[in-house]
């Protein structure tokens, strides 16, 4: 039996995410101000077109495994190897070398948390992508809002078992070295095993310097994955 993010976004879709989706056939997605990700049922034409008809002419999305076929009006425009890695749920909590204030995260912030993301990953944390999950930040004394984390992919396997994404993690390049990252990733898998949730990630295949951090905080490999974008051009 597969685990739910072996298919993340249509398992999401389907159970945790379920009031979110965006359905039509054989397709389904998130909103455009939510995330860029959608799932088809068949990796077929008649699938890409059901998806296609749920994107705005100029809309792009990302779909998980294989090259999607091709359909009149979406096309294919890159792909992006990533890992999934999961942090068992008998490992050590990551230690931390940081005395900051965690604050949660809410609506109101949304401005500045994509803002934030948009140094580290541009377009993928859109001004509703807060309501997918739990999000907290970190503030300089100023105020500004300058590390934050929190989840997007959550599904539900056929045990019950619930599977939360950790996400949006970043830390504004000027403010670095402090250990926020380390303290607020700590943080999200301390509140998802108090979920008795499964604590996942992505990372792009070649963010190597990433990938070793994780697996010295205790993360494993579960997969690599390829997303592809397509973006409706009719």
């Amino acid at each position: 039996m597969q685990d739910p993010f072996y298919d993340p976004i249509w398992n999401a879709l389907h159970t945790a995410h379920q009031p979110l989706a965006l359905a039509t056939g054989e397709a389904c997605k998130y909103a455009q101000n939510v995330a860029p990700f959608a799932a088809v049922q068949t990796n077929t034409p008649a699938a890409l077109d059901d998806l296609r008809s749920l994107m705005k002419p100029g809309e792009s999305t990302w779909l998980f495994h294989d090259p999607p076929p091709s359909v009149t009006g979406l096309t294919y425009e890159t792909s992006l190897p990533c890992l999934q890695m999961l942090f068992p749920a008998d490992t050590a909590l990551p230690a931390i070398d940081s005395t900051a204030t965690i604050l949660p995260l809410e609506a109101t912030h949304a401005p500045e948390m994509v803002a934030l993301t948009d140094v580290a990953f541009p377009g993928f944390f859109r001004p509703r992508t807060h309501v997918m999950g739990s999000y907290f930040g970190i503030r300089e004394g100023n105020g500004q809002l300058v590390a934050m984390c929190g989840e997007r992919i959550i599904a539900t396997a056929e045990d019950g078992t619930v599977w939360r994404e950790i996400s949006g993690l970043c830390t504004h390049p000027d403010h670095r070295g402090h250990g926020y990252g380390t303290l607020l990733l700590r943080r999200l898998i301390e509140f998802q095993r108090g979920l008795d949730a499964v604590s996942i990630l992505h990372v792009a295949s070649s963010n190597t310097n990433a990938i070793a951090l994780y697996h010295h905080l205790g993360f494993n490999t579960l997969r690599e994955v390829t997303i592809h974008k397509v973006v409706r051009t009719d």
